[in-house]
Parts: structure tokens; sequence; C-alpha cells
């Protein structure tokens, strides 16, 4: 058997040996756009395919019925799956996603120019989570091309629909039995190992009344007056959650926001409805079901007071938050030495309050976390505003640590 120390060290001269080529393969993949929505991602796939395969990677490509597709609100998708079998043991997944946000404005260079000054490079999806493509890629060709003794498998799930809600990406392929792995890493950032994240509720309330000539407003019920004291009513709750602070580290408390609203007729009529979307962050501590019967409650209760207004309420999304699975402490202990032993400080756990896909595959019972490269948190990169960028070096670190990880979870403890 090969002597962990000396496969350590090859590879880790091979990450930095093609560190150049991983940078020039991230930049590829950002010069395709592949923002969501409008969610025509498919050819941003063919293009990752293609730059796997040309660094000796087998591809799966796995188009998601287009009738699926369409109905989750996107144009399409191909989910790739690259699976490397070292030897008899578990499998691990490794999971990136490669739909982005929209670019949106201020942006001091171009969005998908992949444009590289002082160590950074600047792009949308630089971040999130083009680079985990690149990260995770060449992490598995660092210990498969010194051909590290191993017990187990790596794959990577390259995804895309996570800023949709990733039910045609990782709970896809977790559906139609594509994959079983039995642990997962997803997206994340390199100075610290994400344990849990909040969930998300959209909710969707459509007041209705009944319309009238303005300058008879009596003769009609208005929308928007009742509208404001149902808002009223929801930022009264959103105080109270402040209160209710979750025990993990960067976290914070639950949220509500209004984030969207719309309704009326004309300037001179008495409008007849009125619709708003309501976001909800839900902490790892809550039951996603309880807290959303709770804002259902609480808006019936505020539309009992309004006679003659009717109010229907509408789930658009309920993402659960990502919570600690029994096996989890294991990926957690690989990467924390996986780090050490590539030079670098214990990595610390933390959390996040966005939703991510990791979600997905701890709901299905299998222990994730996430990490990858990225600063200490989404403000420092930019994340979803404008000059999205990575240091290039975090990319370096985050591929390091994350082949010496899974040399410790799948193969002989590191010395």
């Amino acid at each position: 058997m090969t002597d962990p120390k000396s496969t350590r060290a090859a590879v880790l001269a091979h990450i930095d040996a093609h560190h150049a080529g991983q940078v020039d393969f991230l930049a590829e993949l950002i010069r395709v756009p592949s923002d969501n929505p409008p969610g025509d991602c498919a050819a941003h796939a063919a293009r990752a395919a293609t730059l796997l395969e040309a660094q000796g990677f087998t591809v799966e490509r796995h188009p998601v019925p287009a009738e699926t597709v369409r109905a989750s609100g996107m144009i399409s998708a191909t989910n790739l799956i690259v699976r490397h079998r070292f030897g008899a043991g578990p499998t691990v997944a490794l999971n990136a996603h490669g739909d982005v946000v929209a670019p949106g404005a201020g942006w001091t260079s171009d969005p998908y120019g992949a444009e590289r000054r002082g160590g950074r490079m600047y792009g949308r999806g630089v971040a999130v989570s083009k680079s985990d493509f690149a990260t995770y890629g060449f992490a598995l060709k660092g210990l498969r091309d010194i051909g590290a003794e191993l017990g187990g498998t790596v794959e990577l799930h390259l995804t895309y629909d996570e800023e949709t809600g990733g039910a045609i990406g990782p709970a896809w392929l977790l559906e139609q039995g594509l994959t079983r792995p039995d642990y997962a890493v997803s997206a994340g950032f390199a100075h610290a190992i994400t344990v849990a994240h909040n969930g998300c509720l959209h909710l969707e309330v459509t007041v209705r009344g009944r319309s009238a000539h303005a300058a008879r407003p009596d003769t009609g019920v208005d929308a928007l007056e009742a509208a404001t004291k149902l808002l009223t009513a929801l930022y009264a709750m959103r105080a109270a959650l402040a209160a209710k602070t979750s025990g993990v580290p960067g976290i914070g408390h639950p949220t509500l926001v209004v984030g969207l609203i719309k309704g009326g007729i004309n300037t001179n009529v008495v409008p007849d409805t009125v619709t708003f979307r309501i976001d909800r962050r839900i902490i790892p501590e809550e039951s996603a079901a309880q807290a959303e019967a709770g804002l259902r409650a609480a808006i019936a209760e505020a539309a009992a007071a309004l006679p003659g207004i009717t109010v229907d309420v509408t789930r658009i999304l309920l993402a659960t938050p990502l919570g600690p699975v029994p096996g989890q402490e294991r990926l957690v202990a690989a990467l924390q030495e996986g780090a050490v032993a590539a030079g670098y400080e214990a990595l610390p756990t933390d959390g996040t309050p966005i939703y991510t896909d990791a979600r997905l595959y701890s709901g299905a019972g299998i222990p994730t976390v996430l990490f990858g490269a990225g600063p200490r948190n989404m403000l420092e990169a930019n994340g979803h505003r404008a000059d999205e960028n990575l240091l290039l070096e975090d990319q370096r670190r985050a591929t390091r640590i994350t082949a010496l990880g899974l040399m410790a979870l799948l193969g002989p403890p590191l010395p």
C-alpha cells in the first residue's frame, strides 16, 4: 500500500500544478450564460460536459423531460453525473449548481467575461456556484491521476435548478434512482464547513374585494385597504420572530419579508384585487409545517375582521431547513482533517441563513455539509449582486482541502 503521506504530497502537488488550468476551466463556465429565470441551461451543461471530458472524465448527461422542466418554470435542464470508483466502500457525492441569478445592474466588468484582476475572477456564478464545478472536478482529477488508493466512489452531481428550488436537480436525480450516495458535499465556501441552513416558505396571498368608481368608494370594498391591515398583522408577527434565536452560529432568527405586491385597476377605481408574496425564513430548530401553519393562521385571523373581503393563500415554495443527519460528523471530521493536512487552520462549523440544494440530500437521509470555493460569507463574494467575484487562492484552498478530505473519509487516516 502506498504511504498516505506521500499520496497526500502528490495530490497537493498535482492540484498546485494544474491550478492555472483549473482557473481557465472556470472561466469557460462563466462565459456561458445560465440565468435562471429564464432557466435555459442545457447549453451550459453541454459546455461543462465537454470541458470535463477534456479532463478525461466520463460524463453522464441526464436531460430532464421537457414537461417536467416547464412545470418548474424553466426552459431546459440537463443534469450531469461523473462517477469514479476507487474501490469498494461508500459513495460521496459532490454537488454544485450551474444555474445563476440574472446579473442585474452595477457591474464594473462584463458579468460573463470572467475578468481576472487583483488575484480575483469576476463574473456571474463565479462564487455561487460554478466555482465548485472546478473545485470538485480538479480535486477528483488529482486523486484519480496520482492513483490514490481509496475505498469508495466519488461522484460529481452538476445540476441546474438551485435558484428555483432544486426539484429537477438533486431531487430529480434521487427520485429517478440515478444515484444514492452515502454522503454528500454541496457547494459552499472555503473557510468553514456549513452544517445547517434556514428553510424558506413562499406564500402568495390574494385579497379580493369589489371595485367601484373612485367618486363613490362607499359602493365598493377596497382590497388595498384590506391588504394594508393584513400587512400590519404580518409585520407585527415579524417583530415577534426576531425574539426566536437559533443556536447555530451564522443563522440568526426567523425572518419575514413581503417582497412583491401588485393590484388595482386604475387610479380612479377602488381596487378589487391585491396580491402579495411573503418570504418566511425557517431556522433549523423550527418545524417547516408548523411555521407554515402559524403564518396561515395569522393571515386567517386578520382576514376574519375584514367584512366583504375574501383571502386566498397559495404555497409557492417550501424548502426545509438543513439540519444534522447521523453521519454528518464523519464528513465534518474528514474535511477538518483534510484542512490541517493541507497546511491550513482547523475549519470551524457554522450555519447560513440562505437555503440550498444540500437540504435535498439531507432530507433523503444522506449526511450532508456545504464546503467549496469562496470567502467567509456571501456578502464578501457579492453573491447575487453586481461584481460577484472569487479570490482564486480560495479556489486552490478549497480544492486541496476537498481532495484531502476525501482521502480522510475514504482512505487510511492522514499522518
